[in-house]
């Protein structure tokens, strides 16, 4: 490959830079290959390695690029198109839900978590783990709070087994009528627990999606899901709309 220089511009030299290298990756990369090391792109560029790692950063959190433990930078599969509540008015676990339940602990919540829930900051709650996965591939990891008050006929759980007590919590909240519920989306950081869950570096741009859930006329569980966001194209209707595949031919399907 020879050298190319980046002339004078007005705007940053990371983002310029950023154009530079997805106009490369349309034509001289395929899905799934490992990018050059950071000192030959640098030099490639004629530019210092903070701008680089920059401009990296900015292609990874836009899903061309993924970083991967032992491999290093390659070039990102088209996003997957990820439905997230399209039915309104079932609980998690319901039929058709597409979590799996990986497991279940009795457990003080994170305090803001027990403010949304209004119990008390040291009062333990069902917290139920669950994972996604889409196209063979893990697409996102869940923490489901769920108070006691919400399910107060569960009996005794005495399974060793993590994903039954898990199940069990989840048939219990059934017997709720859901009322309602609301959802925010934000980008944030793959945590370690996360992080690892989802094949991902710690500090991972990630889209963390928060969804109450309403019973009784009050909060009645919190889902905090933790989506890729180098992969993932999040959909809230029952159509997934356009989702852009990046290529040498770009298009829309």
């Amino acid at each position: 490959m020879g050298t190319t220089q980046l002339e004078s511009v007005p705007e940053p030299k990371y983002w310029h830079l950023k154009t530079v290298l997805s106009e490369a990756l349309d034509s001289e990369f395929s899905v799934g290959e490992i990018l050059p090391n950071e000192r030959d792109l640098a030099a490639r560029f004629g530019v210092a390695r903070a701008t680089l790692r920059q401009a990296l950063e900015q292609l990874e959190l836009e899903g061309r690029l993924q970083r991967r433990r032992g491999v290093g930078t390659t070039v990102a599969p088209p996003r997957v198109g990820v439905a997230v509540g399209t039915e309104q008015h079932a609980w998690p676990g319901a039929a058709e839900d597409a979590w799996q339940s990986v497991g279940c602990v009795l457990a003080a919540p994170p305090a803001a978590v027990a403010d949304v829930l209004e119990t008390g900051s040291e009062e333990p709650v069902h917290t139920v783990r669950r994972s996604r996965v889409s196209h063979g591939q893990p697409v996102a990891a869940e923490l489901l709070y769920i108070p006691e008050s919400s399910v107060p006929d569960l009996s005794a759980i005495d399974t060793p087994s993590a994903t039954a007590r898990a199940r069990a919590v989840l048939r219990e909240l059934q017997r709720l009528e859901l009322e309602g519920q609301d959802r925010a989306v934000e980008l944030g950081s793959a945590r370690a627990d996360d992080a690892k869950e989802l094949d991902r570096l710690p500090g991972a741009p990630v889209l963390v999606v928060t969804t109450r859930f309403f019973a009784e006329g009050r909060t009645a569980a919190v889902s905090v899901a933790t989506y890729r966001a180098d992969t993932c194209r999040l959909t809230f209707a029952d159509s997934g709309g356009v989702e852009i595949h990046h290529g040498p031919e770009r298009q829309a399907s």
